[in-house]
């Protein structure tokens, strides 16, 4: 979805005040004062000064504290605590509170529990329990907002709103059934055109009424996956709607105040490109598992993500952790200088804020064990040195908000793709798109490439490459959209299971990549999936050399593309395996097989290199640089080139010409050395 340009700029307008306001980089996270006895309050408000915080999210799980029964409110807890963050120079960032419906109102209305695919109900005693789809749901949610709104909204303490949390997941309840039948209808004009979207001649499922429309509850086996595929579409949306109408009830209020809610990493759900374009700034709560030496990759990728969402403005980190979570079977703490280098890393890649789940540790309920800004343990821990120590230092890169990042090189990722890919019923249903597009996203990382990400229906022309990883269902829309791109001189690169089916889910014919098939030049006829994990193909190359394949193959025909490598083993001996096509002024790369990682790396630098594409700075392995450039929040031009070591060893790095050191304040040039996690934020604008 686009964004017209006047809501972007009304949007950069309330964060440049949010941030003038803070002073800066927004830094502190989740308060749940309802938690604790109100002595406690006021000692958290001390060491929230001593920390640097200035922004805390309230609110968040308090429905049941503010809605204490049906029509019954007390608010003044929530008021006193709003005056003391006030009284401490402490912002707040105010949640609406309806992740979590009370039991009261569970009781009155037991049929607002959502249901499973299964039939089951979900449970009172976690969060998230509710079907957004019930009237009773919605109309105490937006009433409570329409308070809260009423009541805060010219609180000198208040800079942000915060739209319920981690909207999610599906319900096929009842009251979901008829807001399905209600979202079908609007899409499409009968039911003869929805038989035919859905294809459901194919095992007798025609529809002759409406009433026979249901949720895609589980079957005794597969399940129609244009039906599911429009139910995906379906969930995002409804919960999209809900989150539009408290928007709306708060923007009532606060005109001029950021209105936001939070996503997830790798979240299936929700189509974060509509969510994004309704919302003042792209917000993310990122977890990354310290078991996993490459963790900051993934986690890299996510960034990247939330800074495309809304074209490259910069967003925000509602949650991380300091050390340990609670979620995984083994829960490890992230190692001492590993919370600071992370920050660094989401700011380094668009974050203008960095927030935590959450100020003080819980000492009951599911997550007590997640870690947080003051520990169990209290303040005189390493940890809470950590926190005070990043916020002081993020005080001095103040003037960094704002500014932006810039990348030629673009990956599609996309939530249609993405349901449409791992609905099942498919040559290989064990297929993980996330990971599809981390594979293609690592190389650039690992080259300090500044990668946007785009969906199908973006805007293309400010890219020299373009990659498209398992781009599995594409409009026709969509497909003209990536033709003109290479006609007019770009570069793509297109991986197999792409431009497979059309916005039905439905097989486009002739071959495939059927969508695709004019651009790259080639076709398939056939797909042959590997069978084991570890069976390989070889791949012989026109030069001689030699690589390998596994996973995936194609049976693959060149028809105007040059060949670039053909198997050399295997059913497929002979025939090609990856082909470039030249169309108009550009070209098409395709990778019908899985080619394995240094041939994959290979073909991405022959790209690049093609392409013009060039690192911000030339590192070693583990050392990533970016650049952030452009008007900040006062709008005063600045050039900030931010250096981060991922190793647990020293790095040289040549910095060049360098500049000004943020951290430090000393004068950078030439080759330094980094400390293992070490990061250098030059000032390359400081005179």
């Amino acid at each position: 979805m686009t964004i017209h340009p006047d809501d972007l700029q009304a949007a950069e307008a309330r964060l440049r005040r949010l941030h003038q306001r803070i002073g800066g980089t927004a830094y502190g996270g989740d308060y749940n004062p309802e938690q604790w006895p109100r002595e406690v309050w006021h000692e958290d408000a001390k060491l929230m000064q001593q920390a640097g915080v200035n922004l805390v999210t309230l609110a968040v799980f308090s429905w049941s504290r503010l809605e204490t029964s049906d029509g019954v409110f007390d608010f003044g807890w929530l008021d006193e605590v709003m005056d003391l963050m006030h009284g401490h120079g402490i912002g707040v960032d105010l949640a609406t509170p309806d992740a979590v419906p009370p039991a009261w109102l569970v009781e009155q209305h037991p049929d607002i529990m959502p249901e499973r695919a299964d039939g089951s109900i979900f449970g009172f005693g976690s969060r998230q329990h509710f079907d957004v789809s019930h009237p009773v749901y919605r109309a105490k949610s937006l009433a409570l907002a329409e308070m809260m709104g009423e009541r805060y909204s010219s609180h000198p303490a208040l800079r942000m709103w915060h739209i319920g949390n981690e909207y999610g997941p599906a319900s096929y309840g009842p009251w979901a059934e008829k807001a399905f039948r209600a979202w079908l209808q609007r899409k499409y004009a009968s039911l003869e055109e929805l038989n035919e979207a859905w294809s459901t001649a194919v095992w007798g499922q025609l529809y002759s009424d409406w009433t026979q429309v249901r949720v895609p509850a589980q079957p005794r086996t597969w399940s129609n996956p244009s039906r599911r595929l429009d139910f995906h579409r379906f969930t995002s949306d409804s919960m999209l709607e809900h989150f539009k109408a408290e928007r709306d009830v708060i923007r009532r209020h606060s005109p001029d105040l950021p209105i936001l809610t939070n996503f997830m990493r790798f979240y299936k759900t929700n189509d974060y490109w509509a969510w994004a374009a309704e919302e003042d700034a792209a917000a993310l709560d990122i977890y990354p598992d310290p078991r996993e030496e490459d963790a900051h990759i993934a986690a890299a990728l996510n960034f990247d993500l939330m800074r495309s969402l809304r074209h490259g403005q910069p967003w925000m980190v509602m949650e991380q952790a300091t050390g340990a979570v609670s979620q995984w079977s083994v829960n490890v703490s992230k190692l001492p200088g590993k919370m600071r280098l992370g920050s660094y890393q989401a700011i380094a890649q668009g974050a203008d804020s960095i927030l935590f789940f959450q100020w003080r540790q819980a000492k009951g309920g599911t997550e007590r064990y997640h870690s947080a800004m003051v520990n169990h343990a209290g303040p005189n821990t390493r940890i809470f040195r950590e926190v005070c120590g990043l916020g002081q230092e993020l005080k001095a890169i103040g003037d960094l908000t704002g500014t932006r990042s810039t990348a030629k090189v673009a990956i599609v990722f996309d939530w249609d793709c993405w349901w449409a890919l791992e609905l099942g019923n498919s040559p290989r249903s064990d297929l993980n798109y996330a990971q599809e597009v981390l594979r293609f996203y690592r190389p650039l990382f690992d080259a300090n490439i500044t990668v946007d990400f785009v969906n199908a229906n973006s805007d293309l022309s400010g890219y020299t490459l373009v990659i498209m990883p398992a781009s599995y269902l594409l409009t026709d829309a969509a497909a003209s959209r990536f033709e003109n791109y290479v006609a007019g001189g770009g570069r793509l690169v297109v991986s197999y299971l792409s431009g497979i089916v059309d916005q039905d889910n439905t097989i486009r014919l002739g071959g495939y990549p059927g969508a695709l098939r004019n651009v790259l030049g080639a076709w398939s006829e056939e797909m042959h999936p590997l069978a084991g994990d570890g069976e390989q193909v070889k791949l012989s190359m026109p030069d001689g050399g030699t690589s390998s394949a596994s996973y995936w193959t194609e049976h693959l025909h060149a028809e105007t593309a040059e060949v670039l490598a053909s198997y050399s083993s295997g059913r497929l001996a002979g025939s090609p395996a990856v082909t470039r096509n030249s169309f108009g002024r550009g070209t098409a790369l395709y990778l019908s097989a899985r080619v394995d990682d240094g041939l994959l790396n290979q073909f991405l630098d022959d790209e690049l290199l093609a392409a013009g594409v060039e690192p911000e700075l030339k590192a070693p392995t583990g050392v990533q640089v970016r650049r952030r450039t452009g008007a900040n929040a006062d709008g005063i031009a600045k050039s900030f080139l931010m250096v981060l070591n991922h190793n647990d060893a020293p790095s040289s790095v040549d910095v060049l010409d360098g500049g000004t050191d943020r951290i430090s304040g000393r004068a950078v040039k030439g080759s330094v050395e980094l400390p293992a996690n070490g990061v250098l934020i030059l000032d390359e604008t400081a005179e």
